[in-house]
């Protein structure tokens, strides 16, 4: 499989800041193991999203888009799971 390029809106900088140090490498380990495979077993696709996809870290949620014809994943949010599929 192709590696992906992984794309961080401005909004994940900002979310990481707000989470403990202990689970950002974690975070960060999981994110960097998207481009190997941006659709892992334990994504789920998002109701009412066409290219969305969750990921648990703990209870954090990365919440990313898929662009297959690009191999492009781009992440939209790193937030605590109450806080993760609110509109912002």
């Amino acid at each position: 499989m192709a590696s992906y390029s992984i794309q961080l809106k401005h909004s994940v900088e900002k979310d990481l800041r707000t989470i403990p140090k202990s689970l950002v490498k974690r975070i960060w380990e999981r994110l960097e193991s998207l481009a190997n495979d941006p659709l892992p077993r334990q994504s789920i696709k998002l109701a009412g999203a066409e290219h969305l996809y969750r990921l648990r870290v703990g209870e954090f949620r990365i919440i990313y888009g898929v662009d297959h014809e690009a191999k492009n994943v781009t992440i939209y949010h790193v937030r605590h799971r109450r806080e993760a599929y609110r509109k912002s």
